[in-house]
């Protein structure tokens, strides 16, 4: 524990100084001014394989925690380091390249994601009627070209310079999901913004200018909050009248706020809900504090399921049923419709905890729901590498097991069922161009998690 060099400095800077330092063989985790000042939306930063502080630990406010530790810096030096021993590394190679093979022959993992990023979902969305728009009064946004991740693709080719198609943001990935996205001369503006930040910064806020949206992905990497949360308390903050309805220079202007220090920007970069409850907003779409991501929860039920009822509120991660709902992947289950969503609903919930907890890649999921092998081929890896006997049962009650432990903590901590619901506006106001609401009640949201007692 040393003292801080970089206190005071955005991600950015703090991670130039201290490979001055320490050199370019460590990597870096950092917290921008934003978690020094302790806003609620504070993230914290992992240096990628360039050593650019842009993936993120983001939702949750975990920089505030750093910042509240006074911890500025963590520095790797991987000098001496080694991997954990493989208990039958034959066996585990084997398995590895069998999981390997799953990846690359499903075409979302081995081609879809590669070529577009998370932003091949902006059209894929719009067309499902589930794009939330205006702070979810629409679920169509007429300028989603402007933002999908086809336009992308095509600026990184035609613009070429540093731009990259098909990049990994870490040694060793399969999938290349994260490109390097170019300015208009060709020097490197941000990396590919994911869906999310397409989504917040774009429909939800009335922008279609890629550009803006990836300046936007950068400043909130350098300052260092999550982009889901400020982007969509951006768009909270346009419905209270505070920032003009896509207004890109108010957006910029109320972004440097927050590593400012304004009034403004200590309020986004706080996050939605109090952005929400600073405006008097009556739409602040959050679930236990947490803002809704980039899916209509009236048009894409499944997940509006999980937004409910997951720990960790409205994280469409832990139950990601945009699979069967919108992309027939893993089975199909009519969006519109709330028959099948509770079962779809918790049954990801509990695969995503195992496979969260083995360290893989959320979108690994795409592969294991079509290919029975994929989770086979986890399994055996895990069995090879200590020498356990785990069977696919296994993986169900690794994933009810640690629902359970957060279930537990919410409610040691005060958090009970009563907050496993959207916000009222998702039941009682229909959403163009369906004209659907979310229609399934509480009490059966209470079964989501059906094999704890109570």
């Amino acid at each position: 524990l040393v003292p801080s060099t970089v206190a005071g400095l955005n991600n950015f800077d703090a991670v130039a100084k201290l490979v001055e330092t320490y050199g370019d063989k460590c990597s870096y985790v950092t917290i921008g001014r934003a978690g020094e000042f302790k806003l609620t939306a504070a993230s914290i930063a992992f240096t990628d394989r360039e050593l650019r502080p842009m993936r993120h630990a983001g939702r949750g406010g975990v920089g505030a925690v750093m910042g509240s530790k006074g911890l500025k810096a963590i520095i790797i030096n991987p000098e001496g380091g080694k991997n954990h021993p493989l208990v039958d590394e034959k066996a585990f190679r084997e398995a590895s390249k069998r999981f390997a093979k799953a990846l690359t022959e499903h075409p979302i993992t081995g081609k879809g994601l590669a070529e577009y990023g998370t932003g091949v979902l902006v059209n894929i969305l719009h067309e499902a009627g589930g794009l939330p728009t205006a702070n979810f009064t629409i679920g169509q946004f007429d300028g989603h070209e402007g933002v999908s991740g086809e336009t992308m693709n095509r600026l990184t080719k035609e613009r070429g310079g540093e731009g990259a198609v098909a990049h990994g943001c870490m040694s060793g990935c399969i999938i290349r999901c994260s490109g390097l996205f170019p300015d208009k001369q060709g020097k490197f503006q941000s990396k590919w913004p994911e869906y999310e930040t397409l989504w917040s910064f774009g429909p939800h806020s009335g922008i279609s200018d890629i550009d803006a949206v990836s300046r936007f992905d950068y400043m909130c990497d350098d300052i260092g909050v999550d982009t889901i949360d400020v982007g969509v308390a951006v768009g909270v903050a346009m419905a209270g009248g505070g920032i003009p309805y896509g207004d890109v220079e108010a957006v910029k202007a109320a972004m440097q706020g927050i590593s400012d220090g304004t009034p403004l920007g200590r309020i986004i970069g706080c996050g939605t809900a109090t952005t929400g409850r600073v405006f008097g907003v009556r739409r602040v779409p959050c679930v236990k504090g947490q803002s809704l991501p980039a899916y209509d929860p009236r048009a894409v039920k499944g997940v509006g399921v999980t937004y409910a009822t997951t720990p960790m509120g409205a994280d469409h991660t832990a139950g990601y049923a945009v699979t069967a709902n919108i992309l027939s992947c893993g089975g199909k289950v009519d969006p519109l419709k709330p028959e099948g969503q509770i079962e779809l609903s918790r049954n990801l919930q509990i695969a995503t905890a195992s496979v969260d907890s083995v360290g893989l890649c959320l979108f690994t999921a795409f592969a294991i729901l079509d290919i029975p092998d994929a989770l086979a081929a986890i399994v055996d890896m895990l069995n090879a590498k200590y020498g356990w006997q785990l069977t696919g049962d296994d993986v169900v009650t690794l994933g009810q097991r640690i629902l359970s432990t957060e279930i537990d903590f919410n409610r040691r901590a005060g958090i009970t069922e009563a907050a496993d619901h959207l916000p009222d506006f998702f039941v009682d106001e229909p959403v163009a161009p369906h004209n659907t609401t979310f229609d399934i009640s509480h009490e059966e949201l209470k079964t989501v998690f059906n094999w704890i007692k109570k």
